[in-house]
């Protein structure tokens, strides 16, 4: 049988490009709608009920939802493994040990891989704690993520776990960009500075963005 797209490594890094592009997507849209809990429990918590009710009457309640979180996972999973696949390939591409120790894989790859693997046990963590509310301090409240958010962040593991994923992202996004935009060919002389600049403010935004919330409980501002 002939060899497809995906048995080759850029084919592999084109998946992987694609699905971290989605990803962002999402993260951006994400970090802007969790900006809301600033404006108070009322706005926050319609923001939450809106994402239920996305394309009603022509779609049913949640079916929205639904299709975006299957569009994540499906992003998640073939990131995940085009990432582990070409880790392993560039491991058997030189099986001889190095004379002189010298690492493998740079900082920014070691980073992307630690840090994949962070935010991979990250998002299970998030799910159990903030949807279904298994690992929820204090008890979950169904239909109240204002009140849900607000208990995450009053402990200082929830705070601690949220704001080391955060971190891990923003270093996540920083390098990934950049690689996404080289290997979907949008780099050039011209345009390489623009795209490390624009790497760089994604990641900065997100970051803010998202530490913002757990740091607006602790000093009360949200509350």
């Amino acid at each position: 049988m002939g060899r497809t797209i995906w048995d080759s490594s850029l084919g592999k890094k084109t998946v992987m490009a694609v699905s971290g592009l989605i990803m962002l997507g999402y993260l951006v849209v994400h970090m802007l709608g969790n900006l809301k809990i600033f404006f108070g429990s009322g706005d926050f918590n319609h923001y939450a009920h809106w994402l239920r009710t996305i394309g009603e009457p022509f779609l049913h309640y949640e079916w929205a939802l639904w299709i975006i979180r299957v569009v994540l996972v499906a992003a998640v999973v073939a990131h995940a493994v085009s990432a582990y696949q070409l880790s392993r390939r560039d491991i058997r591409a030189r099986p001889t040990k190095y004379v002189h120790k010298k690492p493998r894989a740079g900082y920014a790859t070691r980073t992307m891989r630690w840090g994949g693997i962070i935010l991979g046990l990250f998002i299970v963590w998030h799910i159990l704690d903030l949807t279904t509310g298994t690992v929820h301090p204090d008890g979950f409240q169904p239909g109240h993520p204002y009140q849900n958010v607000i208990d995450t962040f009053s402990t200082w593991y929830g705070n601690a776990v949220y704001i080391t994923a955060v971190l891990a992202l923003g270093l996540h996004v920083r390098h990934g960009f950049w690689s996404a935009a080289q290997t979907l060919g949008a780099g050039s002389r011209t345009r390489d500075r623009a795209l490390k600049a624009t790497a760089d403010v994604l990641a900065l935004l997100l970051t803010a963005g998202f530490v913002a919330v757990p740091v607006g409980v602790m000093t009360g501002v949200v509350n």
